[in-house]
């Protein structure tokens, strides 16, 4: 399921903000408790010390509590105010309490064990429905005559409790309040900021097959957007150039495939216009045979580079010998070069080994060498020679004395069905598909190797060279 960005990045804002202002109110309220308690727990002392003192300074008989001069209804108003005392013996035995007091303040019998015993002890109790804070001070510390009394001051708390629930109150609308806020300015800076990006989408779905050639101009300027827009531009390019190089390729190969049927079918029909002779029937088939053998030859290169293209032809790669292979397609060819009175040669060192499919090795070697021989001119020559550089690397290179190539043909010589061939000399009716190189460029990427074509340095005419990469397992 799709989650909105905006909202994400709204709710992790907004919940991490949430979070902080949790932690930071609870510390808060933890140490606004914690100074209320400091303060209450002082006053007690001070309390305690007062009633202490006045208590022990009579005899034991006659001990005595500090009383503050208020009414019955005064000291109800100021109950907050109050402290509460009450002096106990040992046992428990209540020996002395304040007057406003109707009843013992509630007992901790352990706690004022060990109050006898010398400890100055703190208790949270409930008194008459309120909690209140109670100081078990041991009076023994004044004289042993009082070593068995223990005094409990008590202070209420309600006030305490009621000013930290109205903390926890303001802390808890405080992280609603800002955590909604935060949503809020989360989901509007997020909207803000993917605004240009919607913009970009919104420029990039408009861009179809019939409009590669527009670009994304949408904050093209904006230092964070700049690189996000150059690479969707060049990837459009990409496509664009891929798109019209398919267009060219699918006219160029409708026009190869139609002008061998058109021949096929015009002379056929012209042999059915009339009865012909035995002879011209033959005539007619072996014309008919020619632009057959044409066609299969189209088609199978075709078929060839389509399956490179879609990476299913899997070379079957052993160590070979690159002179022999080499060898063997030159002698192949020396028919076709006899025609045309061209010297081809061939220069092979011995022991060349490279890895690689003999038959696609075979092919590549063929298209390279029979290009060579195609474009020479009659009396010229075509030299094929295998040796290895100096870095041990094997290399292939065929040497012609053809026109050359310009500049403009050189940049696009690999391209299918190229027409740059007829700046070489090459006449319409040369034999050729003009896909050789092409496939010889996709036969030289399965092997890891480099083809390359260039014009010869002093004097004319091309070299293909093909520079195989030097791992033969040894």
């Amino acid at each position: 399921m799709r989650r909105s960005f905006r909202v994400q990045l709204a709710l992790q804002f907004a919940g991490a903000m949430g979070a902080g202002l949790v932690i930071v109110g609870l510390l808060s309220f933890l140490a606004v408790r914690e100074t209320l308690d400091r303060e209450i727990e002082a006053t007690l002392l001070g309390v305690a010390s007062i009633q202490a003192g006045a208590a022990t300074e009579a005899d034991e008989g006659h001990m005595r509590l500090v009383e503050w001069e208020l009414t019955a209804e005064e000291a109800e108003a100021l109950r907050d105010l109050n402290r509460f005392s009450q002096i106990w013996g040992e046992d428990g035995r209540s020996l002395l309490r304040t007057r406003y007091l109707t009843e013992d303040l509630p007992l901790d019998t352990a706690a004022l064990r060990r109050a006898a015993a010398g400890e100055l002890l703190w208790e949270e109790q409930e008194f008459q429905g309120m909690p209140v804070l109670s100081l078990y001070y041991p009076l023994g510390r004044f004289g042993e005559e009082h070593e068995a009394h223990v005094l409990q001051v008590s202070a209420p708390l309600e006030s305490r409790d009621r000013l930290l629930g109205g903390v926890a109150l303001f802390v808890s609308l405080a992280v609603v309040a800002i955590s909604l806020a935060s949503f809020g300015g989360a989901w509007w800076l997020a909207d803000r900021t993917l605004g240009p990006v919607r913009r970009v989408t919104e420029q990039a779905e408009e861009i179809g097959g019939g409009t590669l050639g527009r670009r994304i101009t949408a904050h093209a300027d904006t230092e964070e957007y700049e690189r996000l827009v150059r690479v969707l531009n060049r990837m459009l390019a990409r496509i664009d150039h891929a798109f019209e190089a398919q267009k060219r390729f699918t006219a160029d190969a409708s026009h190869e495939l139609r002008s061998p049927l058109t021949a096929l079918r015009g002379e056929i029909e012209v042999a059915l216009r009339r009865d012909r002779s035995p002879d011209e029937y033959r005539r007619v088939l072996t014309s008919a045979l020619e632009e057959v053998e044409r066609l299969s030859r189209t088609a199978e290169d075709l078929l060839t580079l389509a399956r490179s293209d879609a990476g299913v032809m899997e070379p079957r790669l052993r160590v070979v010998d690159l002179g022999d292979r080499v060898g063997g397609v030159v002698e192949r060819l020396r028919k076709l070069s006899e025609g045309k009175s061209l010297q081809l040669s061939a220069g092979l060192d011995p022991g060349v080994r490279v890895l690689g499919d003999p038959d696609l090795l075979d092919r590549l070697v063929w298209n390279l060498v029979e290009n060579g021989v195609k474009f020479t001119p009659e009396g010229g020559s075509v030299e094929v020679v295998v040796a290895r550089q100096g870095d041990g690397r094997p290399v292939l290179e065929v040497r012609d004395t053809g026109p050359g190539l310009d500049e403009d043909d050189l940049e696009r010589i690999f391209e299918r069905f190229s027409r740059g061939d007829l700046a070489r000399g090459r006449s319409p009716d040369t034999p050729g598909t003009g896909l050789g190189l092409a496939i010889a460029l996709a036969i030289s990427d399965m092997h890891d190797a480099e083809l390359q074509i260039s014009n010869r340095r002093g004097g004319s005419g091309a070299v293909s060279r093909v520079r195989f990469p030097d791992r033969v397992p040894a």
